[in-house]
């Protein structure tokens, strides 16, 4: 089962919706824009590499929903539509280079019935890429890990991350599928929980030995010698930092400090070569997140909250990017990069 595809018969995106795992595998039919936007920020579809399939099926979604024959007019509300599922996450670079691969592939057509073939044509070549990219992660990857070694992760870059087989997951998997021995420290990553919810349901899933902690348990797990190297995902990589979930910064220090390697697996499609750190604006999400758990309120109602989706991790406290060109040691040629991606 893929965490995002397109039903061909119903004509419509179909998720796994994140926020009900692990209790209940469910997949939800996304049938408009606003359902889509709702998925997004939400919470329901989520993870860089998903993202971007995301952005390319919600192209062909708008497409279809667009009713002018007119093309210039049928144009217009296409690129307007698409600007608002962009800026559904503002940090996740890979949900703009979706839509912005999908939108300038469909836009070559020159009447509205091919703009609407050529957009699902496309967005389903985005996804059968990802799936390609993730395993050729996973392939690098794979070759830095030994037998025996215990990772420590953050958040979730799995399967349910990506179309299929997932970054840092994706490395794990590659390195158990080449028979190697390898254990998993999962942190539940607050206030949301992917590392407990996703992260340990997709390894326990696969037999993968996984054991959860919370967030600020690394350090003693660190310093205790029980982890041989960390590996996070990504959800955009500047030529000075990496953004990821919220916590991956103190997870690096904490490695560097202890003299374990820190990884960061990722496509290409999540370096952006136009931004530094100080230019990415970092996603803030709605107090209740911190303030509540369900129904259980776990602060006062009106405390104040701040609650940054993601932080930045300084490129000089990552020992490597793996990516599916290859494993990349800082510093790195970010020109050189931008060839690859092209």
């Amino acid at each position: 089962m893929r965490t995002i595809d397109w039903d061909q018969k119903k004509s419509c995106i179909t998720i796994i919706d994140q926020t009900l795992l692990p209790e209940k595998l469910m997949l939800l039919e996304i049938r408009d824009l606003e359902s889509l936007i709702e998925a997004i920020t939400t919470l329901r579809v989520r993870g860089a590499p998903a993202l971007g399939a995301a952005g390319g099926y919600g192209v062909a979604l708008i497409a279809r929903s667009i009713k002018t024959k007119d093309v210039p007019g049928f144009v217009k509300q296409l690129r307007s539509e698409a600007i608002k599922l962009k800026n559904a996450r503002p940090t996740a670079v890979n949900l703009s280079w979706g839509v912005e691969r999908v939108l300038n592939r469909a836009l070559d057509a020159d009447n509205v019935q091919d703009i609407r073939n050529i957009a699902l044509e496309e967005a389903k070549m985005l996804a059968e890429d990802d799936v390609q990219r993730c395993r050729e992660i996973g392939m690098h990857g794979a070759q830095l890990l030994k037998d025996g070694d215990t990772v420590l992760t953050h958040c979730n870059a799995g399967r349910l991350a990506c179309v299929d087989w997932g970054t840092a997951l994706g490395v794990i998997r590659s390195a158990v599928e080449a028979g190697k021995n390898i254990r998993v420290i999962s942190c539940e990553t607050r206030p949301l929980n992917q590392g407990s919810r996703l992260t340990a349901w997709e390894l326990a899933e696969d037999k993968i030995p996984v054991t959860l902690i919370a967030d600020d348990m690394s350090g003693y797990v660190m310093r205790n010698r029980m982890v041989d190297a960390v590996i996070v995902g990504a959800d955009r990589i500047v030529e000075d930092a990496v953004f990821n979930k919220i916590g991956t910064y103190t997870h690096s220090v904490l490695a560097k400090a202890h003299g374990i390697p820190f990884y960061v697996a990722a496509p290409l499609s999540t370096f952006d070569f136009r931004r530094k750190e100080k230019d990415v604006v970092i996603e803030m999400r709605g107090p209740e997140e911190l303030r509540r758990c369900g129904n259980r309120m776990l602060a006062p109602a009106g405390v104040p909250v701040l609650n940054p989706a993601f932080d930045a991790t300084p490129m000089e406290n990552v020992t490597a990017l793996i990516t599916e060109e290859g494993v990349f040691r800082p510093p790195v040629d970010f020109k050189a990069l931008e060839k690859l991606k092209m």
